[in-house]
């Protein structure tokens, strides 16, 4: 037994899964974490697709998240983290795989994901899982504030 399991986001969620976004290292200032989660089950509701998973342990609290989802393209994936304390149990692991069957079922051809380039760990972490370097630049332009 692992104490934990993988389940869909609930709205009663918000406030645990902001905290431990914080406590992982994830947050930024920039980044309006309620607004992300808005617009996520929003997009949800609106399309009927998309992925949206935290990891609850026995006792309530939420110690992992991730966000998926798919164009047509190719896969993407955000929010993956887990609270410091439940590092190294194979949680990241369990998120991942299912990201990964969500978009194999959908038929989607490949993941995309981006990673801060001075984060070491989490490079690690994804070539562990057989996730490379892409010779791509990540581009961006930010549409609305948060």
């Amino acid at each position: 037994m692992t104490g934990w399991s993988i389940r869909d986001f609930r709205p009663e969620d918000e406030a645990g899964l902001i905290e431990m976004w914080k406590l992982s290292g994830i947050y930024r200032p920039w980044n309006d974490p309620q607004r992300d989660i808005a617009r996520k089950t929003e997009n949800m509701q609106k399309t009927g697709f998309g992925l949206f998973l935290v990891v609850q342990e026995s006792s309530g609290r939420i110690i992992g998240s991730v966000m998926a989802g798919y164009d047509g393209h190719r896969g993407s994936v955000n929010y993956l983290a887990v609270h410091p304390d439940a590092q190294k149990q194979g949680i990241g692991r369990a998120l991942m795989a299912e990201v990964e069957r969500w978009c194999e079922a959908e038929g989607c051809p490949k993941i995309n994901l981006l990673v801060r380039t001075d984060n070491e760990a989490v490079k690690a972490f994804y070539a562990r899982l057989g996730y490379g370097v892409d010779e791509v630049s990540g581009l961006s332009r930010r549409l609305i504030e948060d």
